[in-house]
């Protein structure tokens, strides 16, 4: 193991990080503002791959694929919120649960009517496809890099929305009282379709900048689902800051951890018992973390609002 490799894996972690920040700041101001358990968010993130794969392939170019990608998930996302959402602000969780889950399948097997069950794929832009040359002379490639750029830029412009602006200020609102700013003449049902609309755009951006890095194809959103709403319970439910740091918290833990622990479990145990064990153990680290972290902070790390 080399000082070069290991800043490798730590860039790996940190590009991982930012895009499921990008899921997990979405889900996180739903259910923040509107107390919605959404489990179509990363239907969102599909719907954003097939449409960028989809237009960057009709044009050839990667960045009006990009724009596309947006365009498509916050539409599908204001659509969804409503036809769907609407009717299950007043309903138990365990409704909302049923119909976004439903949603998950309605989305899944459209996009495969679609679209074909066989993977779609994205080349990388011209601009972002060479490399960097790393401390030890390793090349590390520039795309990865423009996703950790992105991420950044994208929790930057969330911070001065959500802190600086007057839909900001309704939007945190919101979260501490929406009977109140309903009765000063704010119109909710916009407002919640607009948050809805960011959310699913902000998945659906990150959708198309993993397609560049794997195949598109469906189903692709559960895993990154599952793993967008570790970090909402790392970070704090409601809270974007919490949102950022748990991200990069759970991108570092889980790509550090396949990559050390095999190293770790070598110096005392054969090298192909201590892969397998050491995959095994990666593979449960994050949830370990997360149930570390809850037994002295069962609020997240961060409280809603910050």
């Amino acid at each position: 193991m080399t000082l070069t490799l290991l800043i490798e894996q730590i860039l790996n972690g940190l590009q991982f990080g930012v895009m499921l920040f990008l899921m997990a700041a979405g889900l996180t101001l739903i259910f923040g503002v509107m107390g919605l358990i959404n489990l179509a968010h990363g239907s969102l993130f599909m719907v954003g791959a097939f449409a960028c794969a989809a237009v960057a392939a009709a044009t050839g170019s990667f960045w009006l694929g990009l724009v596309a990608s947006l365009a498509a998930a916050a539409a599908a996302g204001a659509l969804v919120e409503i036809l769907v959402i609407r009717r299950l602000y007043e309903r138990d969780h365990l409704d909302q649960v049923l119909a976004t889950f439903a949603l998950i399948l309605i989305f899944s097997e459209g996009t495969r009517w679609v679209f074909g069950s066989f993977p779609l794929y994205l080349d990388i832009p011209q601009l972002l496809s060479g490399a960097v040359y790393l401390p030890g002379g390793a090349q590390y490639p520039i795309y990865r890099l423009a996703v950790i750029g992105v991420g950044i830029a994208v929790a930057v412009g969330l911070y001065l929305l959500i802190g600086k602006t007057r839909l900001g200020m309704r939007i945190r609102a919101g979260e501490s009282d929406r009977e109140m700013i309903g009765a000063l003449g704010i119109d909710i049902g916009t407002l919640y379709t607009l948050v809805f609309a960011l959310g699913a755009a902000l998945a659906g951006l990150a959708g198309a900048m993993v397609g560049a890095l794997q195949s598109v194809q469906v189903g692709m959103g559960e895993p990154v689902l599952i793993l967008a709403f570790v970090v909402i319970v790392i970070g704090g439910i409601g809270s974007i800051k919490g949102a950022l740091v748990g991200s990069i918290l759970v991108g570092l833990t889980e790509t550090l951890g396949r990559f050390l622990l095999p190293h770790v479990f070598g110096l005392f145990m054969p090298n192909s018992e201590a892969a397998t064990v050491g995959a095994a153990l990666a593979s449960m680290l994050i949830y370990i973390v997360m149930a570390l972290i809850l037994a002295f902070r069962p609020q997240g790390l961060f409280a809603a609002n910050a």
